[in-house]
């Protein structure tokens, strides 16, 4: 798929351009000094006005005398507010109200010394408010018509940049702030001929916002198209909700007529992409655009300045949880990978980003507890984020030995060295898969949940779990499956036109992951919320349709039937599992009902022990009757 119809028009070459740079640094160096002349002369055009020009020696002799206390006073107050500094091409409403802050504060100033002076050598009010409109509209205005001056030169070069053909007339749908911030950057470095906004706010009808007029609402939109002869849209809403960003693709897709968007909030936020790199409309954006409540400050208590592990660190979760964690500076950061090549990508990913930060690459198996040990003694982790598992369902249920070594032993042996090193945090990644567990990748999850609560009684040491449901995108997971399927010309397989999974991105999941892991007290296995099952059969069609191919008939869909260990619909509670809210409206707590503590040691042992004999059967058997949710099939020996 094409991810990017337009580029932004090389910015910083405009930039250049338009300005020399001696010119900008020029007017930063001068700035101050002419606050300081503006000051000077808007109160001593304020005292000629007072007295209509016709100032005696003894108002002359005040004026002397006040001038440098009011210029003093108001420049001070320029300075503690950073007024002075503003880059004067960019000032706006922000700036606008630090100003209006300054001349507050310096007024409030002089009022006080008014009181405080006597009589005779007070500042007549008059003077002080004539004052006090002159130098602000002294200051601030010439900021405006540089600004002003900047954007009209800007407008100038990229209109001697069009060529003589044919520009795209395009509609921007969403006027609110992440639509305002589009049509501005889509006008200055874009070669767009935007004919307005569509809003469904009634309060934004008919209004102008950066020059664009709001022209209706979305059921407009067929109407717009057909008389403006709009030759593309682009969704310009950086947070729409799922529900509503299928809605509107629906509506585009019905009229029809090419739809674009702008990146994500997210990505814009964390910088990964600019406002002005339009592009397709992907099934990421159908399936994750849900607000998230970052949630910043607590994360950032939780990481900043610490030693930090991500184990599985190359996989697709493991490696947006080292992404988003090295944004909070800890104080090193462990990459613990078994695979050498995954291991090297991601380290060099994470220096090209974040070069300053730390970071240690540890080529490990997990389940290798020499290995693990050493790596605990030397960098001694604080916050240990286990990622690392075997996660693929109907694989897992062909290698069922080594999904328990993974999944449940190299998670109490990971998980015990953190309480032996007396690291303060451990997070287990889990999934809605364990939640009566049909499959053996499940049931290792499931254990491992128990293993959290079993080790947090015996250490210290702080354990969760985070149990989700699938993420778009992860090594592995359907959509890339589908991808490539529709990108080989079909046909795209479905196991059961009934399937239903709970989907999230990655980014959001990995952040959702550090808020919990800020939360609880230990014990606790924290459910995030999916929102509504997406229908795989759905997700296919979508899938064919954004790619740019009718379903059914240029891409088939076949129904190939439920795979071992697959359930039709996933679970991300059980009934016994007491659901409770925490301060994320998309985090809750699920209460597992608890093991005691030997139960727990003899489910080691007698796993160890069938593992070390191979006998997958018995595996099966034990964990039925252990857990008794558990629904696992005998699979036979041919699997062992």
């Amino acid at each position: 798929m094409q991810e990017v119809t337009q580029h932004p028009a090389a910015p910083d070459k405009e930039h250049k351009t338009a300005e020399p740079a001696w010119l900008n640094a020029m007017v930063r160096r001068l700035a101050p000094l002419s606050d300081l002349l503006i000051l000077t002369f808007a109160f001593a055009l304020a005292y000629l006005l007072r007295f209509d020009f016709r100032v005696t020696t003894d108002d002359l002799s005040r004026l002397v005398y006040q001038l440098p206390i009011v210029v003093l006073i108001q420049f001070g107050a320029l300075v503690l507010t950073d007024g002075h500094r503003f880059l004067w091409r960019y000032v706006g409403m922000l700036e606008l109200k630090t100003f209006v802050k300054a001349f507050l504060y310096s007024t409030l100033a002089l009022l006080v010394l008014w009181i405080l002076v006597p009589y005779e050598g007070r500042i007549p009010l008059s003077v002080l408010i004539m004052d006090v409109l002159l130098a602000f509209s002294g200051t601030f205005g010439p900021r405006v018509l540089w600004r002003a001056a900047h954007e009209h030169n800007e407008e100038m070069m990229r209109a001697a940049r069009v060529t003589n053909g044919p520009r795209k007339r395009v509609l921007l749908i969403g006027a609110g702030s992440a639509g305002v911030l589009a049509a501005r950057e889509i006008r200055r470095n874009l070669d767009f001929d935007v004919r307005g906004f569509v809003d469904d706010d009634p309060r934004k009808q008919m209004t102008v916002i950066q020059k664009f007029k709001v022209l209706g609402t979305s059921q407009h939109l067929p109407q717009l198209v057909r008389e403006l002869e709009i030759d593309e849209v682009i969704i310009s809403i950086a947070h729409a909700s799922r529900e509503n960003f299928r809605r509107l693709v629906n509506i585009c897709n019905s009229i029809p007529v090419q739809v674009q968007v702008i990146p994500s909030l997210y990505e814009i936020l964390q910088g990964v992409v600019q406002v002005t790199r339009v592009r397709n409309v992907q099934i990421e954006d159908l399936l994750g655009r849900d607000p998230v409540d970052l949630g910043e400050e607590f994360i950032g208590e939780f990481l900043a300045g610490k030693v930090i592990m991500v184990t599985g660190a190359g996989g697709s979760i493991g490696g947006e949880l080292a992404r988003q964690v090295a944004r909070y500076h800890p104080a090193k950061l462990l990459l613990v990978e078994r695979a050498e090549g995954a291991l090297f990508e991601i380290e060099q990913q994470l220096r090209a980003e974040l070069p300053s930060l730390p970071y240690v690459p540890c080529l490990a198996d997990v389940g290798e507890e020499s290995r693990m040990r050493s790596i605990f003694e030397r960098h001694a982790p604080e916050v240990v984020i286990h990622a690392a598992a075997h996660k693929h369902v109907p694989l897992m249920e062909a290698n069922a030995l080594e999904a328990i070594k993974n999944n449940v032993f190299a998670t109490h042996l990971l998980g015990r060295l953190a309480g032996e090193f007396k690291a303060e945090t451990f997070i287990l990644i889990s999934t809605d898969k364990a939640v009566r567990p049909t499959s053996i990748m499940g049931a290792t999850k499931r254990i491992g949940e128990l293993l959290v609560q079993h080790l947090n009684r015996q250490f210290a040491t702080r354990y969760v779990a985070v149990r989700f449901g699938n993420v778009i995108g992860s090594n592995g997971s359907v959509i890339p499956l589908f991808r490539k399927q529709i990108s080989e010309g079909g046909p795209v397989t479905v196991t059961h036109q009934d399937m239903v999974r709970y989907f999230m991105t990655i980014p959001e999941a990995a952040q959702l992951v550090l808020q919990a892991g800020t939360m609880g007290s230990g014990g606790e296995i924290f459910i995030l919320d999916m929102g509504k099952p997406v229908k795989i059969l759905e997700l296919a069609r979508d899938l064919i349709t954004l790619s740019g191919f009718k379903p059914g008939r240029d891409i088939e869909i076949v129904i190939t039937g439920i795979r071992p260990g697959e359930k039709l619909c996933e679970e991300l509670q059980i009934t016994e599992e007491d659901m409770s809210k925490t301060r994320h409206p998309k985090i809750f707590i699920g209460s597992l009902l608890a093991y005691p503590e030997d139960e727990i040691q003899q489910l080691l042992t007698r796993l160890g022990a069938l593992v070390n004999e191979g006998k997958e059967e018995e595996i099966r058997s034990y964990i039925n009757e252990f857990l008794p949710e558990a629904q696992l099939a005998q699979r036979g020996s041919s699997h062992a």
